[in-house]
């Protein structure tokens, strides 16, 4: 079921037709699509076990679908060498569900790590504490840059994780849960976080969220993945006021 596909002018940065993924008789994805266009927050919302996490892991080229196309900015992802993928990831920032920060560096550490990695994109005398001072700026961490990750709050973890995703000024963003075990205010901060980010840059993001109340105050355009497949796609009020019970069960709180 589609709802009110409005089709933006706007480009193109990522899209997935017709993907399929299944570990023997278990189909997870069976002719999933999207497209998140520029400058767009597009939510994914699904139950647990409904194929979320295969469908990233795949869009990432972490797993390879059964059959279906991902292009990232006009490339194919299942035809590019691995050097070619390394270099796209570059642009693609990925904010993990735990923050995945390493226990044993320091803040500024953590920030560093993917400078010295990208090196090719971000240039080998760049000045990096100049580019953390100002990824930990944009999230409002600037004072927490010696600190451990043990010193950190999961909000402030949050926070560092998104600097770490900023520093190499991603053109799509990626977020697994990002308000996933923090408490109502701090999950507010973040969404409102991610607000400002998407305002400042016009990155594209892809969020997948159980939190009801984040993807009515972040997304643009939702799709809730339903039997593995793009089950109904349109605005937070269009699908909340569906009639459909497939649709109504993930709205069911705001009742």
């Amino acid at each position: 079921m589609t709802i009110n596909k409005n089709i933006s002018t706007k480009e193109v940065v990522l899209e997935i037709k017709d993907l399929y993924k299944s570990f023997g008789d278990n189909h997870v994805l069976n002719g999933f699509s999207l497209k998140l266009h520029q400058g767009e927050n597009l939510v994914i919302m699904g139950k647990s076990g409904s194929g979320k996490s295969v469908m990233i892991k795949c869009l990432v080229g972490l797993m390879e679908a059964d059959s279906g196309t991902i292009s990232i900015m006009d490339k194919d992802i299942t035809k590019l060498t691995q050097e070619a993928l390394d270099i796209l990831r570059a642009d693609i920032g990925f904010l993990f569900q735990g923050s995945a920060l390493y226990d044993s560096m320091t803040v500024r550490e953590n920030l560093e790590f993917p400078l010295r990695r990208h090196s090719k994109k971000m240039g080998d005398h760049i000045n990096t504490t100049e580019l953390v001072v100002e990824a930990l700026e944009n999230v409002g961490l600037a004072d927490a840059i010696d600190l451990m990750p043990s010193e950190l709050s999961g909000g402030m973890k949050r926070r560092v994780a998104l600097a770490r995703t900023l520093i190499l000024k991603p053109k799509v963003i990626l977020y697994d849960e990002p308000t996933s075990g923090l408490d109502p205010i701090t999950s507010k901060e973040i969404i409102i976080l991610m607000q400002e980010i998407q305002k400042k840059y016009r990155t594209a993001s892809l969020i997948i969220t159980h939190d009801v109340d984040c993807a009515r105050v972040i997304s643009d355009k939702m799709i809730l993945l339903i039997d593995g497949t793009d089950y109904a796609i349109g605005t937070f009020k269009e699908l909340s006021a569906s009639n459909d019970p497939k649709i109504k069960a993930f709205f069911k709180q705001d009742l």
